[in-house]
Parts: structure tokens; C-alpha cells; sequence
């Protein structure tokens, strides 16, 4: 596996691994065992990149990545996220990125990580009533103690991200960012770029739509987030199915899945961009790696533009109380 650098040095795979899907937001997931055999596959398959959060569960996603990492700890970087007041019956109350409350988010994180530091720390979502400077700075703190060692932001708008670069250098953004969703492109990638911070999209896969597995009469269990997003409802569907058929006929010629088009559109984009997309399933995660093999030339570029330009996506990416909760 190709490594990249995102932001601050920090040294990373050039694709990742998503870990959300196997403790929520994706109906039943399988067992523990499954998911630890699988997060030690894909670091035998030369995956470094490990993302989770305290409120996938909550907390009991990293329970998970910490224990199937912890016999190979020294060869990965962890990175999970703070910035939720979480319950810990399930779910979170809002936003808590208070100073106070990031030091007991790093402790429990740690603890539940069995770890000693986190290297890379996002905050998950930007908290309307903390300055980001007061954020920044107790992350500072914690990375001056060695609890932690690179600074991130989740979903977080171009002046924050000023803002927070000012008080300490930020190592990564992690935003959706795919073929189906390209609303960074307007403001957070030049900024981006002008300050040196990498980039991690989630959802690089659009949820699972665009490895082309998804149609208008797809059913979601119950439990599943994709069953609360207007982007996934049929109509939606169907008329988003126009961007996978193009791709498909990308893929065919290139002999990859659409899927790989999908990502290897994605590394094309820049060198410090990371994505990060989540599975449950082996055959999955082979493919998905199987992205960075994938030689996209500038004339397969272009036809890729052309044909996303030919289609205009169909629903919203997230419900609307979920939309509010980013700083874009």
C-alpha cells in the first residue's frame, strides 16, 4: 500500500478504514470477531489508517478498534473524535467541546482505546458556543502532554479552519467528499492547500451508492441511517442511478469495479487526501484497497467530469437536523 502525508507530517495509507458501520448507523453488522478479523486483515493488506469516534455506539467502536489494534498498535495511526455530549444509553445530547470536557473526552478515549495517545484527534463537529480558539488550545495542551499528537476538524467551515490553524497546525480535515458530494471544492479546498492540511473524506463510497450495489427498489434494514436521508429515497434513487451507470462504463474499460472509479477519483484529486471508506465485509475491503492500484490518465479524468457533469444528484446528503449540525 502507497502512503500519503496529510497535514503536520503526520504519515498515513493512501486509503483508510472506516470503522463507524461495524458498531451503527447500518442495520445488524456481525459479530465482534468478524470485525476484529477484519480491521487485522486490512492491516495485513497494508492499511495504516484507523478512524472511529466516542460516539459510534457510543463508545463501544472504540472499544473494538482498540482491541484489534492493540497487538499491532506501533504499526497504525489511530484517529478518533471528541466534541458530542454523549449518552452513554445511546445517542448525544448536542455539541460539548468545552476545554474541560475535551480533557475528559481524551482520558475516557484513551482508556477505551487501550492506548497511551491518539494521533490524530478530531473534533467531530463544530461547537456554536466554544470558540474554536478555546478548542484549539486545549488540544494544544494535550498534544504538549503527549496524549495526543495531531489536531483535526470535522465538517468545519474555511474561516474555523483559520481560526484553529492560527492557534495550533491542523494535520487533517475530515469531510464528506465524493463524486456525489463536491461542496468542498467551492471554499475548504483552497484553503486546504494554501495551509498545508490534508484531507479525509468520509463516505467517499456516497453511503454505499456508488458501488453501483444500490438501486430504486434497494430495502435498508431497520436501524439503517440510509433509511433517513432524502438522497436514498426511491425517486431519489433512481434518478441518482444515472451517475453509477456512467461510472460503471468508466470502470468496464479500465477493467476495475465502480466502486475503485469512484476512489481512485478521489487520490487523483490532490496527494495529501486520505479516504476513508467503511465495511464489514472481506471481498469489500480487498476492493476498496485495490483503488490505489487503479491508474487514472488525464483523458479518464475528464471523461469522469464529463459524465458527473451530466447529472444532477437527486436528495439531500442528510436530514435536515443533521445538515444543521455542520459548520459548512
Amino acid at each position: 500500500m502507497q502512503e500519503r502525508v496529510l497535514g503536520d507530517g503526520l504519515t498515513v495509507s493512501a486509503i483508510g478504514l472506516g470503522c463507524m458501520g461495524m458498531s451503527q448507523s447500518y442495520g445488524p453488522s456481525g459479530t465482534r470477531e468478524d470485525h476484529i478479523a477484519l480491521i487485522r486483515s486490512a492491516v495485513d493488506q497494508g492499511v495504516t489508517f484507523f478512524d472511529t469516534a466516542e460516539v459510534y455506539g457510543p463508545y463501544v467502536n472504540e472499544e473494538l478498534v482498540g482491541e484489534a489494534l492493540a497487538p499491532l498498535r506501533d504499526r497504525v495511526v489511530i484517529a478518533t473524535k471528541f466534541g458530542f455530549d454523549v449518552n452513554p444509553e445511546g445517542g448525544w445530547h448536542g455539541t460539548d467541546s468545552r476545554p474541560e470536557h475535551v480533557r475528559e473526552a481524551v482520558e475516557g478515549s484513551l482508556r477505551r482505546l487501550g492506548t497511551d495517545r491518539i494521533d490524530l484527534y478530531y473534533q467531530h463537529r463544530v461547537d456554536p458556543d466554544v470558540p474554536i480558539e478555546d478548542v484549539a488550545g486545549a488540544v494544544k495542551d494535550l498534544i504538549a502532554e503527549g496524549k495526543v499528537l495531531h489536531f483535526g476538524l470535522s465538517e468545519a467551515s474555511a474561516a474555523t479552519i483559520r481560526r484553529a490553524h492560527a492557534v495550533h497546525p491542523v494535520a487533517a480535515l475530515q469531510n464528506e467528499y465524493s463524486l456525489w458530494w463536491r461542496r468542498p471544492e467551492d471554499a475548504i479546498l483552497p484553503v486546504l492547500d494554501e495551509l498545508g492540511i490534508g484531507l479525509v473524506p468520509y463516505s467517499p463510497l456516497g453511503k454505499g451508492f456508488l458501488t453501483g450495489a444500490i438501486d430504486a427498489g434497494t430495502t435498508f434494514t431497520e436501524g439503517d441511517v440510509r433509511n433517513t436521508i432524502p438522497r436514498f429515497e426511491a425517486e431519489a434513487r433512481e434518478a441518482n442511478r444515472a451517475l453509477v451507470d456512467l461510472l460503471a462504463g468508466i470502470a468496464a474499460a479500465k477493467g476495475a469495479t465502480t466502486a475503485q472509479i469512484a476512489l481512485a477519483w478521489l487520490l487523483a484529486q490532490r496527494e495529501s487526501l486520505v479516504p476513508i471508506p467503511g465495511t464489514r465485509r472481506p471481498e469489500r475491503l480487498a476492493e476498496n484497497l485495490g483503488a490505489a492500484a487503479v491508474d487514472l490518465t488525464a483523458d479518464d479524468l475528464g471523461a469522469i467530469e464529463q459524465a458527473a457533469s451530466q447529472v444532477r444528484i437527486r436528495g439531500g446528503r442528510y436530514s435536515e437536523a443533521m445538515e444543521k449540525m455542520t459548520d459548512l
